[in-house]
């Protein structure tokens, strides 16, 4: 490939179509929660395992069924992922029990989790090694997308016609990913060789990389532990329920989306350890902010409204904001070919990170209030700082 040739926008942008509905239906879960419990005549609680179950499926899946699958042609791969979603987001607009959504969501996180890096992968042979980075951008930015935009949309659908028609918006996400896909992208050839087991793991044999993907855990464990029960938050805090959740939902994600972007120009000026530990603080106290507000400290209660939503968007830039110092960190403690395999175990440290801060906020909430859920959330996000400092 001729380092000047121009980016194949189209085929990166029906990649990222499917990347987009995949963040879209990760991250619509949470706000939709409550109003699932009372259709299942669950808890919140209870329905928090949706979230688990699909993170799990995600961290645990991803690095086998990735490694089970490299010898496969890449586009049926990508194809036959996306199928798998689709019909997991059908089984969910169908279900009627609690057990069919959670088999339904385990068997998303692993298609999600087959998806995701394929897709990266066929990005990156696609685009020259001059606009690589550009190439991986824009398929990334449909999960960016999806937190901006996604989200909020397929609130507003499921408050306004029920939480099963959030899934067939999702579904209908899907066939569009699935015929651009099928349109659009030419045949990929699979990956010439195939790392082993004893090779993937290898970077874990570093002290420095273990305890940066501690870091990852960690901060990923505080961002779900709020997060997932964030619907349940509000409605205590403010009593806001149903498709106002979804504005609350677009703060955060325009936040987030734009802690991407920042964060990375941040970790080319002022170096990864720098803004890492900057961004863990300020999330840090974002989530303590909310503890506060979530138990009626500080702050008149006609001032609640808009702190909640500063603490919202700060928590949005923050969190994300970590995300590009914290792989730019890992890629430069190992030589540069052990790169794609460090970030690797990095993705499958955040899902494990997500599934176990979903079992904590349910653990705090089942025993306690919102307010200390957000300060369970604080707690992990400062126990990661003292890491990485």
């Amino acid at each position: 490939m001729h380092p000047d040739a121009p980016l194949p926008r189209w085929p990166l942008l029906m990649l990222a179509t499917g990347t987009f509905a995949i963040g879209t239906e990760g991250f619509m879960i949470a706000p939709l929660l409550p109003a699932m419990a009372g259709s299942l005549h669950r808890t919140p609680v209870e329905m928090g395992l949706l979230v688990t179950g699909f993170t799990l499926a995600y961290g645990l899946g991803s690095p086998v069924l990735t490694a089970a699958s490299a010898r496969l042609e890449r586009r049926r791969l990508l194809l036959a992922s996306m199928a798998v979603f689709l019909l997991g987001n059908l089984i969910c607009t169908l279900a009627d029990s609690f057990a069919v959504l959670l088999l339904a969501r385990l068997l998303m996180g692993a298609a999600a989790g087959l998806y995701m890096p394929n897709a990266m992968a066929v990005a990156s042979s696609l685009a020259s090694p001059a606009r690589r980075g550009r190439a991986l951008a824009l398929v990334a930015g449909g999960q960016s997308l999806a937190i901006a935009l996604g989200v909020p949309l397929m609130v507003l659908l499921g408050a306004r016609a029920g939480w099963r028609a959030s899934f067939a918006g999702v579904a209908a996400l899907s066939v569009l990913a699935l015929l651009s896909m099928g349109h659009r992208l030419a045949p990929q050839p699979p990956a010439r060789t195939a790392p082993g087991w004893a090779e993937r793991l290898a970077p874990l044999r570093q002290g420095p990389v273990v305890l940066a993907l501690v870091v990852t855990v960690l901060w990923a464990a505080g961002a779900y532990t709020m997060l997932t029960y964030l619907a349940v938050y509000l409605e205590a805090t403010l009593g806001v329920h149903g498709a106002a959740v979804g504005a609350f939902m677009a703060t955060w994600g325009v936040a987030a989306a734009a802690g991407v972007f920042l964060g990375g120009a941040a970790n080319d000026r002022l170096g990864a350890p720098r803004v890492l530990r900057t961004a863990l603080a300020g999330l840090g106290l974002a989530f303590l902010g909310l503890a506060l507000l979530g138990a009626g400290m500080g702050i008149a209660p006609p001032l609640r409204l808009p702190a909640v939503l500063l603490s919202l968007a700060a928590w949005g830039l923050t969190v994300w904001g970590f995300f590009p110092a914290q792989q730019a960190r890992l890629i430069a403690l190992v030589a540069g070919e052990a790169a794609p395999l460090v970030l690797s175990l990095n993705a499958s440290a955040m899902y494990l990170g997500f599934a176990a801060g979903s079992a904590l906020g349910g653990a705090v909430l089942s025993r306690g209030s919102t307010a200390g859920v957000a300060l369970a959330a604080a707690l992990c996000e400062g126990l990661a700082l003292a890491v990485a400092l």
